[in-house]
């Protein structure tokens, strides 16, 4: 069935960071025709071209790109909003009790389940998760994503230390284990495996190279981990690899620094490391509910995009403290302002919807309308509540209609869902 959908279409013709907040699009209807956008235009025209097509009509609401979330640990979706502490407290308290519980196929499939749904219920269309060292939770999140035919990146997160009996592989194991997971899922259907070592304190020196072997023997596959999140983090790792340079060098001394890694939260960054990450263009993740929450600091957005890095927007469920991409545009924004630097609303929807899909080397396929694209969408309505419609009302622009939503707005905003051309829920 081809779909007519009639509407406020918003996509963007360039990134405004660069091109300013005028390198948007917007246009009455958009036609979809085998889970791809065919077209985008007026509503007349369109209506000729696809006479037999079905419309629905969404009046004054926008519709966008779906939401694309570039750093999850969807095994944190039932210990959300615990009471915060430093992150390796946060770790042992919460974290690694909950991630053991992943050993029963079972479990991680109702919470598979559960998160994707309430991802779902937030305009949330992709998403780029770690699992837990278990196989099973790979498998998990991985099949409930190909039924619902959604564009997901996901693997097994490996450490051979500085956790939990339990919580334990070796390098072996993390190589094979790993391997195995991509020979079953990277490429199936919408599906991505991305090579995961947590982050540098929980590998041995020996489990980082293995991993980065097997990234070099599978290049189309991401690679992602976490990066100088926390100062005393920091110090840990210096202690941990007295050799490195520094921390990103504990990543590139075994081959897991190059294009197509996503390197999580990024906030505390040497100077060499910023270089070096912008001369492989790799991808930094901005976590802002997550930094805030575990007071981890404050990430360099407008710096680190004038450098010319490749930057993601991420809720980082569950060390984040929403699921939700709206409440992290509006964190995002809070953050760059204590940095000095008001984030446009151009910018705030770029980093959620292309941003993402950038980082993750997929801007080709999702987080954009445009013809050939795939057909994830997300349709907002701009009056949800009360005290959005009203500061609606004094708008005079497009990004004045829309910033209220994004500052105020929660899954009451989220009108509906399509992905890969179905609608959804």
């Amino acid at each position: 069935m081809t779909e007519l959908l009639l509407g406020r279409v918003l996509s963007f013709t360039a990134d405004p960071f660069e091109a300013g907040p005028d390198a948007v699009r917007l246009d009455e209807a958009l036609v979809i025709e085998g889970g791809h956008i065919a077209a985008r235009g007026t509503a007349g025209a369109l209506r000729r071209a696809w006479p037999r097509a079905r419309v629905t009509d969404y009046g004054d609401r926008l519709i966008s790109a779906g939401f694309i979330d570039a750093h999850v640990h969807y095994p944190q979706t039932a210990i959300i909003a615990s009471w915060g502490k430093r992150l390796i407290d946060w770790l042992n308290s919460y974290t690694f009790p909950e991630e053991m519980r992943f050993a029963d196929p079972a479990y991680a499939a109702g919470v598979a389940a559960r998160y994707l749904d309430l991802t779902l219920a937030n305009g949330t269309t992709s998403v780029c998760s770690y699992c837990t060292i278990h196989p099973a939770s790979v498998d998990a999140l991985m099949a409930e994503g190909q039924a619902r035919g959604q564009r997901i990146w996901a693997g097994k997160t490996c450490m051979d230390r500085n956790a939990p009996e339990g919580l334990r592989d070796n390098p072996q194991t993390a190589h094979d284990d790993s391997a195995a997971a991509v020979a079953k899922w990277h490429g199936v259907d919408r599906l991505s495996y991305v090579i995961t070592p947590r982050f540098s304190p929980t590998s041995s020196p020996e489990q980082l190279e293995a991993l980065g072997a097997l990234w070099q023997a599978n290049p189309t596959c991401l690679m992602q981990t976490h990066l100088s999140e926390q100062l005393d983090e920091i110090e840990w790792v210096r202690g941990l690899f007295p050799s490195a340079r520094d921390y990103l060098d504990t990543y590139e001394a075994f081959g897991l620094l190059g294009h197509g890694g996503l390197y999580g939260h990024a906030i505390h960054l040497e100077p060499r490391e910023r270089d070096r990450l912008r001369e492989v263009d790799a991808s930094l993740i901005h976590c802002p509910t997550s930094n805030t929450f575990i007071g981890s600091g404050l990430f360099d957005m407008g710096g680190l995009k004038a450098a010319g890095l490749r930057i993601g927007l991420a809720t980082d469920t569950g060390g984040g403290s929403s699921f939700s991409m709206l409440r992290t545009m509006a964190a995002a924004y809070e953050v760059a302002q204590l940095r000095g630097r008001a984030l446009h609303p151009a910018e705030l929807w770029w980093l959620a919807t292309q941003g993402s899909a950038r980082s993750l080397l997929a801007d080709d396929r999702i987080g954009n309308i445009a013809p050939g694209m795939e057909a994830d969408l997300v349709v907002i309505d701009l009056t949800s509540t009360p005290a959005i419609a009203q500061a609606g009302a004094r708008a005079q622009t497009l990004w004045e209609a829309l910033f209220p939503t994004i500052m105020l707005g929660d899954d009451r905003a989220i009108h509906a869902v399509w992905i890969g051309g179905k609608l959804a829920g």
